[in-house]
């Protein structure tokens, strides 16, 4: 009854906990480790709890795990590839049942030696190419596509993309799908409008402003995610133009500020919830040996019109 066994009728489970309770009873977890092999506990790896983005994703997790009598222990990387290999390595030596891990890249070292050590993990938020790992991830392909012909039919031909660096999966999804919406309009495309490099507002607002400076003509932008979305707004107030009349702009990931800027943000939304909560439900499955096959989710996204 204390450890909430489902073979064990409500009414008796009442009157062991009131006994237990009068009695001052406190579950030993390192008690039900030993005995059972399991810490009741699932590591998770976030890539930059700084982004509102994980937060909600985050949140989606811990309601999952807790409606499960899972407890999530958090190990932040800071985008550090170097941190990401040394938090796996704490959360295992806290005996954690499982990891849930956001990747800073889509390098494949860690996850072959989680894969040779029988480790129950999920991959979130992206998909690797040349491993098969159990992995919850968006439509990257259909967010950037359906970004780039938003602006598209609202007259613009000239979109530039601000993007993540190319090692990571949902950058090379969302560029692929700015490639298709442009193909499907006959629309050339333009090397020289897409920029790589770092996702955060500073990162935005620089190569925005370098893009603006270069003189490109272009009219309109789909940054790889809102916060990047926002720098760009910054950039594109300094340089004296106005947003839509001058240049269009589509974010992504549909963070809560995004409707509280001015003007409002256009972007993609993502189900963050969802990813969390899919992703713990597919790391039980496995970590109470229900399912031996690999298993993806890929979810759903949609754009989300606004005033840019």
């Amino acid at each position: 009854a204390i450890n909430n066994k489902p073979d064990i009728n409500e009414e008796t489970k009442k009157k062991v906990l009131k006994v237990a309770q009068e009695l001052g009873y406190v579950r030993n977890a390192t008690a039900v480790a030993l005995r059972t092999r399991k810490t009741g506990t699932i590591g998770v790896v976030i890539a930059d709890n700084r982004n509102p983005f994980y937060a909600e994703v985050l949140n989606g997790m811990e309601v999952a795990a807790s409606g499960k009598n899972y407890h999530i222990i958090l190990a932040n990387t800071q985008r550090d590839y170097k941190k990401e290999e040394e938090a796996i390595n704490l959360l295992l030596a806290k005996r954690v049942d499982g990891l849930l891990i956001t990747p800073v890249q889509d390098r494949d070292d860690d996850i072959k030696n989680l894969i040779e050590a029988n480790i129950p993990f999920v991959v979130v938020g992206r998909d690797f190419e040349n491993i098969e790992v159990d992995a919850v991830y968006n439509d990257e392909i259909k967010g950037g596509f359906l970004a780039t012909e938003n602006l598209i039919k609202k007259g613009h031909k000239r979109i530039a993309l601000i993007n993540g660096f190319l090692h990571k999966s949902p950058a090379k999804g969302r560029l692929e799908g700015y490639k298709n919406a442009l193909k499907k309009y006959g629309i050339p495309f333009d090397d020289a409008l897409v920029s790589v490099g770092d996702i955060d507002v500073k990162d935005g607002y620089e190569r925005t402003k370098q893009l603006l400076e270069k003189g490109l003509n272009f009219t309109a932008i789909f940054a790889y995610n809102d916060m990047m979305a926002f720098g760009s707004m910054q950039a594109i107030r300094e340089k004296g133009l106005r947003i839509p009349q001058d240049i269009g702009l589509v974010g992504y990931d549909d963070i809560p500020f995004s409707s509280l800027m001015n003007p409002t943000l256009t972007t993609i939304r993502l189900q963050k919830q969802e990813l969390g909560a899919e992703s713990v439900t597919l790391l039980l499955s496995r970590i109470n040996g229900k399912r031996k096959e690999i298993k993806k989710k890929m979810l759903d996204v949609e754009l989300i019109t606004r005033g840019t």
